[in-house]
């Protein structure tokens, strides 16, 4: 029984001991600082993302999914992102 009890405390967070807790709260803080760095040296996701929801708004597609794949398998968007990389540094 000692198993199972250790197994179901493990999938729920509200059951976790306070240590486990505080390393999971410290790992949660470390991947939203490792994401934000990736995301500041990574312009192209910003664009990626953006265009995307404009795109999506402007358009309003009744089927988002087909929508989204169509986006971004759109072969003329690396071309479109990479030209907006070239503007955005000459802009600075």
């Amino acid at each position: 029984m000692a198993n199972l009890t250790g197994a179901i405390k493990g999938l729920y967070p509200e059951t976790l001991s306070p240590e486990q807790l505080e390393k999971l709260r410290g790992f949660k803080i470390q991947t939203r600082i490792a994401n934000e760095k990736y995301l500041r040296t990574h312009k192209e996701v910003e664009l990626l993302i953006s265009g995307f929801f404009r795109e999506m708004f402007l358009k309003r597609p009744d089927d988002i999914q087909e929508f989204a794949a169509d986006y971004f398998t759109d072969p003329r968007l690396p071309n479109k992102i990479h030209m907006q990389l070239i503007k955005e540094k000459k802009a600075a």
